[in-house]
């Protein structure tokens, strides 16, 4: 069988599953099991499929991610979050878009201790999106930065998805997380700027209203007690890493370790909101440790099948400059984003793209970034972006699927905008981490 009718069959089947909605995990062992047989050996096959299952979920570079979510169920089910809202809510006034403005803060200080993109916009939209329609805000200015925040968190470290691309793709996972610091926080300048801008142009779509008359201590108070130590645990998190004190798996159990303690300092730690915290954390943990178990075998069939390696010489064997080649794979990304979750988008495209990226000589930690910022674009586009339908599980019922669309729009431009800047710039992803760890 030629290597382009194996690439047909494999992903003709894997489509035909997905349009059954057959869930990812099931879809890839389904596939799975049936390549082992015909490539691999037959039962031999079958014996290795069971092998790689087992190698692919005992690595040892994957134990940070339930340490990350664990953070991020900590903050939420305890309530800290809450605290933290409150805290920048009193520092930001008289800010145009003052409100939308402090959803991108709270946002952006969320993704430096959680490492879920769905519960940021889930708590942001459930307890901001209310008090903003009721203000008199445009549901595109109330829900637009709520939905766009939340998928700055896969950028920003601690990153759950992060670390699994880095491990599916052979990238230092510590280098990895670090780079996306720079694009994540553009991401949230230009957000900020966006809304203060648009709300300068038009009032309307934003209502200033009274507020509060208090001190600056007052004001200042809450921000010292409740925010300062989530921005203290990520900085320790990220310079465990960067000085080479800790490995990622150390810095983030230090992490967890931290955020379980600040939550017991504030007395929001009940036995409650632990359990809940460590069952949110093993649901999401097995769901992505599932998913992996599918992911080396598929990628050692699409090897024996001959596909990856014919694809690779055929794309080499078209001579194209390494500039076209990056743009396709951008390309294929951003519209993939638009259908598959990200975890799918990982386990098709880098059994495919990381032999490209070897033999174009890309940069693998900036190329990591790219794919981070176009997945991050897919939780924003539609018709299945998965923070889109988030947004409506928790927004009013009478916001239709359209407005959640033309809300989050001109945010997707400036995720493109952002896209182009790291590519013509490496820079910015590459920077911090050559900076911050040596060798």
């Amino acid at each position: 069988m030629s290597w382009w009718v194996a690439a047909c069959v494999l992903f003709g089947s894997l489509t035909g599953l997905f349009l059954l909605a057959l869930p990812a995990a099931f879809a890839f062992l389904g596939i799975n099991v049936v390549g082992a047989w015909f490539w691999l050996g037959k039962d031999a096959g079958l014996i290795q499929l069971v092998r790689n299952g087992v190698a692919s979920i005992a690595s040892f570079s994957l134990t940070p991610i339930p340490f990350f979510v664990l953070m991020g169920e900590v903050l939420f089910h305890t309530g800290v979050a809450l605290k933290a809202i409150d805290a920048i809510d009193r520092v930001i006034w008289r800010v145009p878009g003052r409100l939308s403005v402090v959803a991108v803060v709270a946002g952006t200080v969320f993704s430096a201790i959680s490492g879920s993109t769905i519960a940021t916009t889930a708590l942001l939209g459930s307890l901001m999106l209310p008090e903003m329609l009721r203000r008199g805000y445009h549901p595109n200015m109330a829900m637009g930065p709520i939905i766009a925040i939340g998928g700055v968190d896969m950028l920003i470290p601690p990153s759950a998805l992060t670390v699994l691309l880095g491990s599916l793709a052979g990238i230092s996972i510590s280098h990895l997380l670090i780079a996306g610091i720079v694009p994540g926080a553009l991401l949230s300048v230009m957000f900020v700027g966006w809304i203060v801008l648009r709300a300068t142009l038009q009032p309307e779509l934003a209502p200033a209203f009274d507020h509060e008359e208090l001190g600056i201590w007052q004001r200042l108070k809450p921000l010292l007690v409740y925010v300062l130590p989530l921005v203290l645990i990520f900085i320790v998190v990220v310079m465990a890493m960067a000085a080479g004190w800790a490995t990622p798996t150390e810095s983030a159990a230090i992490g967890a370790i931290a955020t379980v303690a600040v939550a017991w300092l504030y007395r929001s730690l009940t036995w409650r909101s632990l359990y809940r915290a460590l069952m949110g954390t093993a649901a999401i943990s097995g769901v992505i440790l599932f998913i992996i178990v599918g992911a080396t075998t598929f990628a050692q069939i699409l090897t024996f099948s001959g596909a990856t390696h014919g694809l690779v010489e055929a794309i080499k064997g078209m001579q194209l400059g390494p500039w076209p080649v990056l743009v396709t794979m951008m390309l294929v990304l951003l519209v993939l984003g638009c259908f598959l979750d990200q975890v799918s988008m990982m386990l098709i495209c880098l059994p495919f793209f990381m032999p490209l990226v070897a033999a174009y000589g890309f940069d693998p930690v900036w190329f990591g970034v790219l794919f981070l910022i176009c997945m991050q674009l897919g939780l924003l586009t539609p018709p299945f972006g998965m923070l889109l339908f988030t947004m409506k599980s928790v927004a009013p019922k009478q916001i239709r699927m359209e407005q959640i669309w033309s809300a989050v729009t001109p945010y997707v431009m400036m995720g493109l905008l952002a896209l182009v800047a790291v590519v013509l710039f490496p820079a910015l992803a590459t920077w911090l981490p050559r900076a911050l760890i040596s060798g």
